[in-house]
């Protein structure tokens, strides 16, 4: 049983480092995953706290999707995302890589 926990964990620290530190996208997407770690959004609301227009939210929050680190309830523009409860599982993993990441992005931010 330890083995496949493992491998799991492996598994996630692989998608995660691929998800937030493999593209330009992935600061976005790790303060996505703050942001809902603390609550609900829909798309809007997302675009407004990252200060980037509607279509960047919606593009990171699909890759977010896809990679089955959010989920979604609602419809159209009444949406709201949440941390998947695989996410939710995890948050320790993407703790530790946001921590090596996180101050990258913000001399970025800085420049």
């Amino acid at each position: 049983m330890g083995i496949s926990h493992s491998s799991s964990e492996m598994s996630w620290k692989r998608l995660l480092w691929y998800v937030l530190g493999g593209s330009r996208g992935g600061p976005n997407r790790g303060r996505i995953i703050n942001l809902l770690r603390r609550e609900p959004y829909n798309i809007n609301k997302l675009a407004e706290a990252l200060h980037v227009h509607y279509r960047v939210a919606e593009h990171h929050i699909r890759a977010l999707e896809r990679n089955h680190l959010v989920s979604s309830a609602g419809e159209r523009y009444g949406k709201l995302y949440f941390l998947s409860p695989e996410m939710e599982a995890h948050l320790h993993l993407f703790d530790e890589i946001w921590g090596q990441i996180s101050p990258r992005v913000e001399q970025e931010v800085k420049k």
